[in-house]
């Protein structure tokens, strides 16, 4: 598999008249109200750093539903009257490596696949713009930045920018994100696979007899559709080990509200493997800037001989080279089961930043150099 390698970052400086005013964003009603002023700088941010996990709506259903117990702490830069980058954090209070610490981090959980700072305009300036207010208004020992992809300019900048200051820096290796590259053919994809994985497919679809994909992606249908499509998530294992959606209120919530958003978008795809008049597999994806991501999916038990989820992929990639779809991102962890698909990924890092003090040397000690002993050590006893 190839990783994209990572980009530099030209030098913007701006005339000396010049200042960038950095607005904080602490309440929710300012959060709000901020839609608009967000929305026009992702607009203008390069599709190859886009995706939807740094749209309003997502970080705002995040928040609705995950954000208790932290505190809103939004930057917004202003360039005369525009708006040019914005870095949605959050302040919390937490242990990292047995240490407590005051957290500044990303809108960020377990359900967060990747995340960034939007930067427009000006990559340069407004990069040292957030840096330089994070230091002379610090009310953090750490900053957390999880799920950034290894092109993303903020890894590199945000590291370079905080060692020159004399802050601590680490990164966490969080895998590789595997995807496909879809603006080729179908058939020429399809028959560069593994000949076992093609031979396997063609089985199983026969043996299984006639299948279609149905796919919903539009309200009228909708809470019909994703209430049959989190039932079947959770009716394997995930149902057993509690990890399905349907097992967690706050879960369920947040899939089903984003679900109307990006419904309303035109970005929702919940598709369906249906064998008669029975849904046997479904994925819910997301349809963006002309690039597929794969959120989550599931499969009846009954049917897992057949191998439902491999044969709804099949016909759901076949659709995204038909409909002439950029890229096809599986998101998450590099699995066995996407490696008999996957042709690119691209390595995802959490960047730590520990503050001066003592605070933040115990902290970058526990965590780069303690604890990684002790794996070690036990790897070896």
């Amino acid at each position: 598999m190839s990783t994209s390698a990572a980009v530099q970052i030209p030098i913007e400086p701006l005339p000396l008249e010049r200042e960038i005013r950095v607005q904080v964003v602490s309440d929710y009603r300012t959060f709000l109200a901020l839609e608009p002023t967000w929305n026009r700088v992702l607009e203008a941010v390069d599709d190859q750093f886009r995706h939807p996990f740094l749209e309003f709506c997502w970080a705002r259903t995040w928040w609705d539903c995950f954000g208790g117990g932290s505190t809103l702490h939004i930057l917004v830069l202003w360039l005369d009257d525009g708006p040019i980058a914005i870095a949605p954090l959050m302040l919390s209070r937490v242990r990292v490596a047995g240490v407590p610490v005051r957290r500044l981090a990303f809108l960020y959980n377990s359900h967060v696949p990747r995340a960034d700072f939007i930067i427009a305009n000006h990559s340069d300036a407004a990069y040292r713009a957030i840096w330089n207010h994070l230091v002379e208004h610090r009310d953090w020992d750490l900053l957390q930045l999880c799920q950034l992809p290894e092109t993303s300019p903020t890894l590199q900048t945000i590291s370079r920018l905080a060692e020159s200051d004399g802050f601590g820096t680490g990164t966490w290796d969080a895998g590789a994100s595997p995807s496909i590259v879809t603006t080729g053919s179908w058939t020429e994809y399809f028959n560069s696979l593994a000949a076992k994985h093609r031979s396997n497919l063609r089985n199983r679809f026969k043996r299984i007899g006639p299948v279609e994909m149905e796919t919903v992606s539009s309200t009228p249908r909708l809470d019909e559709a994703l209430g049959d499509g989190l039932r079947i998530e959770a009716s394997a294992w995930k149902g057993t080990a509690g990890t399905a959606i349907n097992c967690s209120p706050e879960l369920s919530r947040f899939y089903s509200e984003f679900a109307r958003q990006a419904a309303e978008r035109g970005w929702l795809r919940l598709n369906f493997l249906r064998a008669g008049d029975q849904r046997i597999a479904f994925d819910y994806s997301l349809a963006y800037h002309n690039r597929i991501f794969l959120l989550k999916l599931g499969y009846r038990p009954e049917q897992s001989a057949y191998s439902p989820s491999q044969l709804l992929l099949s016909m759901a990639l076949k659709s995204a080279f038909e409909d002439g779809m950029e890229k096809y991102d599986f998101l998450g962890e590099f699995v066995d089961w996407k490696r008999s698909w996957a042709t690119d990924s691209t390595a995802q890092r959490w960047l730590f930043v520990t503050a001066p003090g003592v605070t933040g040397r115990l902290l970058h000690l526990a965590k780069f150099r303690l604890i990684p002993m002790a794996k070690r050590i036990l790897g070896r006893a």
